[in-house]
């Protein structure tokens, strides 16, 4: 009996920038020239690949921490009337039985998904319009001749197993369906390509964009999921996650990929590629090891965390399982945490994203364990950003804690550096503070801006500046 072939019939990454649309470009897509004419070729392999539907994931639709969401409206319409092309407009069937088949699917795997109509997306002030990282593509999909229904997914903020079991139970839900379907990952890489890019220039941008190539090349789904977070950040990516539940949609398939084109003539990395489903592949069934390698690296991680996150760590378990003494203050406390008093900030991630964050600028506990153990309390409690860690939640945590030195006062900017030094802005008795070496933060002015806002302090009021220097440990 010959092996069953996929109902996934294709997959492809695309670039979602709205000035390679000529109406939007009005001469400035030339700029693109060969990211458009990818596009189309792009296109035509869709069109020429037998899919029934379109399956479009993208970074810009509504995105939740916790829930992948998928357009249930029976039509799907959108434009690029907001980037000054209103006649660029599209109206789709949606495929509401594969959409459907799909949410059942990802249940069924654990992956929590929610069916996003108007009337629950207007309870909840969310527009459910095609976005452009669907609307800016389909214009080149559509030129190649695609004229099929669409499904459109917005990307899902879990680890990357998650992600990929997302895909594969894309492919289950078409499997099921015997529907023949195309999955494009909308997602733009770097923004921080260059001096003039539009989230600052920062190297490590063209050095992921050049991994991101390299691993799509190789269809190397285990060197996606080991891109480090600190890598993601300082690149300023937005395609990431769309491409990881697109990986998915290919496991247990051989896979030709082919690189149709990359450039980032303003700033930002424009990927094209398809990649091309082949016969079954028993060595490309993935899911079960990527969890089991997501495991073991955060059994590593765990195991070289820092003696002031282990702290945070274990004051969080003890307050999450309902514990009433939750400070923790063995005899073999190192000095240097146990005999010294200092402002501390407590800052908690989950899957690369902020989950809380609280601190103190100068000690109010007898020494820095309590400083710690209050300030993480709060910071998965109490910060109002954020709705409270749970305790299922904390596995997932990654923790860091900054230890500071005394604030000093400073002459003016010219003796600061985001980079360095963190600063303090007060007026009066406002005081607005930022952490050093944080993500988008890229210059003085900026620093102090923020720290102005965050203050309430208008930006014509005169400030007194400080600036401390932080210990960060992970």
């Amino acid at each position: 009996m010959a092996p069953v072939m996929s109902s996934v019939v294709m997959c492809g990454i695309c670039p979602h920038p709205p000035i390679m649309v000529p109406a939007v470009g009005q001469g400035r897509d030339g700029e693109v020239a060969r990211t458009k004419e990818a596009m189309l070729e792009l296109g035509r392999l869709v069109r020429d690949s037998g899919a029934q539907t379109l399956v479009m994931i993208s970074p810009h639709a509504a995105v939740f921490a916790d829930v992948i969401a998928i357009n249930t409206n029976p039509a799907l319409k959108g434009d690029l009337r907001q980037f000054g092309a209103a006649g660029v407009k599209f109206s789709l069937d949606n495929d509401l039985e594969l959409a459907g088949e799909i949410l059942a699917a990802a249940s069924r795997a654990g992956v929590v998904t929610v069916g996003l109509d108007d009337k629950l997306a207007a309870r909840h002030g969310i527009n459910t319009a095609l976005d452009h990282g669907i609307t800016a593509p389909l214009y080149f999909i559509r030129s190649a001749g695609v004229n099929l229904p669409l499904v459109h997914i917005s990307m899902g903020m879990f680890p990357f197993p998650q992600l990929y079991s997302f895909g594969v139970a894309l492919r289950d839900a078409a499997a099921k369906l015997k529907r023949k379907v195309a999955v494009l990952a909308s997602g733009d890489l770097s923004h921080r390509l260059t001096k003039d890019a539009p989230a600052g220039y920062d190297p490590v941008g063209q050095e992921y964009d050049r991994r991101i190539v390299e691993l799509t090349q190789a269809v190397d789904v285990e060197g996606f999921q080991d891109i480090d977070a600190a890598m993601l950040e300082r690149a300023g990516e937005c395609g990431l996650r769309s491409i990881s539940m697109m990986l998915g949609a290919l496991d247990g398939q051989s896979v030709q990929s082919r690189v149709l084109s990359y450039e980032g003539p303003f700033g930002v990395g424009y990927l094209v590629a398809a990649l091309l489903p082949g016969a079954p592949e028993a060595g490309r069934r993935l899911e079960e090891h990527l969890y089991a390698r997501a495991n073991e690296k955060a059994t590593r991680r765990r195991k070289g965390e820092s003696y002031p996150v282990k702290l945070a760590r274990t004051v969080l378990e003890r307050y999450l399982a309902g514990q009433k003494e939750v400070a923790v203050v063995p005899a073999s406390a190192p000095e240097e945490f146990a005999a010294r008093r200092a402002g501390v900030f407590v800052s908690l991630k989950k899957h690369g994203q902020l989950r809380g964050c609280i601190g103190t600028i100068e000690p109010t506990r007898a020494n820095i364990i309590e400083e710690i153990t209050a300030n993480a309390v709060s910071a998965a409690a109490r910060d109002p950003r954020f709705p409270p860690v749970s305790k299922d939640e904390l596995a997932e945590l990654d923790i860091s804690v900054d230890i500071l030195t005394a604030p000093e006062p400073v002459l003016g900017p010219e003796e600061l550096d985001p980079q360095k030094y963190g600063v303090i802005v007060s007026s009066g008795c406002r005081r607005g503070l930022l952490l050093p070496a944080l993500e988008g933060v890229n210059s003085v002015a900026e620093q102090v801006d923020i720290a102005r806002q965050k203050a309430g302090i208008s930006p014509g009021e005169s400030v007194r500046l400080e600036r401390f220097a932080v210990i960060r440990y992970h």
